[in-house]
């Protein structure tokens, strides 16, 4: 638990609907393959695949669904509440979204910036494999952090849905 290691699920899909403007009415669904996961190691990213953590065969998908979002406050940021499914364990989640703005892009589409993190324990989720090291200490950390980078595109007055760049 000397670094960070990094890894990103290269297959996801949403569905995110709000009406005008107004994401405080947003209805949010995520579905990301963990089969997907890379961390720029095939070995560990194989046993992430595996039965250790997420179970892929058992398990082929993790899925988050909003329940409410909390108002803006002063510096566009909001609490964002919602059900994370993964390894056939479901939990409440409070995520942290940033509203970056909106603005309309060089060929007329309209389009609003999201940056979204938070934290969860990872061992709630049943991903409880670790080791522990020479020097007495575990090689894995209970804690993992959640970081994402959204662009909505605007699809006709009533709704928003997710451009995934």
């Amino acid at each position: 638990m000397i670094a960070h290691v990094k890894g990103s699920f290269k297959s996801f899909d949403a569905s995110i609907y709000t009406t005008g403007k107004d994401f405080s009415s947003a209805e949010i669904d995520i579905w990301i393959d963990p089969a997907s996961i890379s961390t720029g190691d095939e070995k560990r990213d194989e046993h992430l695949k595996g039965p250790d953590f997420f179970d892929v065969l058992n398990h082929p998908q993790i899925a988050f669904t909003s329940e409410t979002i909390g108002e803006a406050d002063s510096n566009g940021n909001h609490e964002l509440w919602g059900e994370l499914r993964m390894k056939g364990i479901k939990k409440n989640l409070k995520l942290n979204v940033h509203f970056g703005g909106m603005m309309t892009d060089p060929w007329g589409n309209e389009k609003a910036g999201f940056t979204v993190t938070g934290v969860i324990n990872r061992n709630e989720w049943g991903l409880i494999w670790n080791t522990t090291i020479e020097t007495g200490g575990i090689l894995v950390s209970e804690e993992v952090k959640i970081s994402c980078e959204l662009e909505l595109t605007m699809v006709n007055q009533k709704d928003l849905s997710m451009v995934l760049e």
